[in-house]
């Protein structure tokens, strides 16, 4: 499918392009549930955002050696993991890592070509579902998970597993569904005196004749915008926010941290913000009609042709592709 191309269709308002690149939407049913039916059988939406080009082909990112990326690989990872489970991963709290265990945010730095080295960010929506475009002033809390450059380490993070619990016993997590795909930018908007950053998308899949039961019920338009926001990790959340526990926070390198200020939240840019874990963002529902809010059209590169998916192609069957091919729940 490729990062897709975008089309200016008036010179106003003013729009730069920070980031090209392909997305993908994942959901897991909660533990112990074979299939998802509804929402209410979510256990978590996952966002991957695969950049593929923008303002700059070098992007930092946090080092290989830190966070969750240096550990998905570890020998004794999986037993680590198993005897760190307490059993709420069917709960309600959302500020837990998909019931992995608490790492540390990633720090470090390197540097990384994304238009010659694959880049994957891994994310969790808090609420289970993308912004609801009916609530446009309502923020939605989600965090980078995995910051990585090896897909075998997304497709670690989408598989299920068995494991036992100190007070539930034997559970098992299902792995996830592949939910949908398209294109993505991410870009800044200046309005007035203000400048601020967009993500927007495109779904390519599931194609736009099929049915969307679970698409719907997670919120999802065929393409949409939101502003999103970057939560100062050194900054308390302040009007009930709570967040990541600070071990879990994403540690900046000080070009980034200090754009900050005083500020608890500040704009996407540069996209480099996301290339650490425990990077905590709000997406704010903006519109879902991105020619008519930014002037600027998506275009996705190939028919809604199964041999067309890129998802398909880079993760397999690692994810169930129902949902994504025919847009029915599993």
């Amino acid at each position: 499918m490729g990062q897709g191309e975008e089309v200016k269709t008036r010179p106003e308002p003013k729009v730069e392009i920070q980031e090209r690149g392909e997305v993908f939407f994942f959901y897991r049913p909660r533990v112990d549930k074979e299939e998802a039916y509804s929402a209410s059988d979510v256990q978590r939406m996952y966002v991957v955002l695969r950049p593929e080009s923008g303002e700059r082909s070098v992007e930092g990112k946090q080092s290989p050696d830190s966070g969750k990326e240096s550990k998905m690989n570890s020998k004794d990872d999986e037993q680590k993991k198993k005897e760190s489970k307490v059993g709420s991963e069917d709960g309600e709290n959302d500020k837990g890592g998909d019931g992995q265990d608490g790492k540390e945010g990633g720090y470090g730095r390197e540097e990384v070509n994304i238009e010659e080295q694959p880049l994957f960010r891994f994310i969790v929506m808090g609420k289970k579902s993308l912004p609801d475009p009916s609530q446009r002033s309502r923020p939605f809390w989600g965090f980078v998970e995995l910051v990585t450059t090896k897909v075998d380490d997304i497709k670690k993070a989408l598989q299920g597993e068995e494991y036992e619990t100190a007070t539930r016993g034997h559970r098992r997590r299902p792995s996830a569904r592949a939910l949908a795909e398209g294109v993505y930018r991410i870009l800044r908007h200046q309005s007035g005196r203000r400048t601020h950053t967009h993500l927007v998308y495109k779904l390519e899949f599931p194609p736009g004749d099929a049915e969307n039961e679970p698409q719907e019920s997670l919120n999802m338009e065929r393409e949409a915008s939101f502003l999103i926001q970057i939560k100062n990790p050194e900054q308390g959340g302040g009007g009930g926010f709570a967040g990541l526990q600070s071990k879990r926070r994403a540690c900046f390198p000080a070009h980034l941290q200090g754009q900050f200020g005083k500020r608890r939240f500040g704009p996407a840019d540069p996209p480099d913000f996301l290339n650490y874990e425990g990077c905590e963002l709000l997406l704010i529902a903006a519109s879902d009609d991105i020619d008519e809010e930014l002037g600027l059209e998506l275009r996705t590169e190939c028919e809604a042709d199964a041999k067309c998916s890129d998802l398909l192609q880079v993760f397999g069957e690692t994810a169930a592709s129902k949902p994504l091919l025919s847009g029915a729940w599993v």
